[in-house]
């Protein structure tokens, strides 16, 4: 009598079955969990965009959550005329205003802060230096994914946020 195939008997069947169920089954775990991973991130991604309010009577820059997650800012970076600077007082043009913290804090999703507020008669120096002001903050959401943005709020990924001491602004 002769002797079967090793691959063609019954036992090796149901191994070689269960063996191919095994790996399948692997596999759409670990893209379900590579879904259930980014849908986790994706859920509180913060963005943050940089504004501008102008009326006759008052001036202010904003900053504003529009992600679904809050934002960790890391830090600001302002500049005037390409110099950067650690308080708003350091523009010798502009006159008494409001200020609000803005560097290393927590801004909730849907929320806003406006880190200068002018309310007066001059608030047209506050246009007219508009253009010499650069404003950029670095953020990160809650699973470490870092963001730096400007006025132009078209946020790029970093790895992390980083800048030295002279560049950062205090406030």
């Amino acid at each position: 009598m002769e002797e079967a195939s090793w691959y063609k008997k019954p036992e090796m069947i149901v191994a070689l079955s269960a063996l191919l169920i095994s790996v399948v089954t692997t596999v759409v775990g670990i893209y379900s969990a590579y879904i259930d991973r980014a849908y986790a991130r994706a859920s509180v991604w913060p963005r943050l965009e940089i504004f501008r309010s102008y009326s006759d009577q008052s001036f202010s820059y904003g900053v504003s959550n529009n992600g679904t997650g809050p934002a960790i800012i890391k830090y600001a970076a302002v500049t005037y005329k390409s110099k950067s600077i650690k308080r708003w007082d350091e523009i010798p043009e502009i006159p008494r205003f409001t200020q609000s913290h803005i560097s290393q804090r927590i801004l909730p999703a849907e929320k806003s802060i406006q880190p200068l507020i002018y309310q007066g008669a001059q608030n047209k120096l506050f246009l007219a230096i508009d253009n010499d002001i650069k404003i950029s903050l670095c953020y990160c959401s809650i699973y470490d994914q870092c963001w730096i943005t400007d006025r132009s709020n078209d946020p790029q990924p970093v790895d992390e946020c980083e800048i030295e001491k002279k560049q950062r602004f205090q406030q």
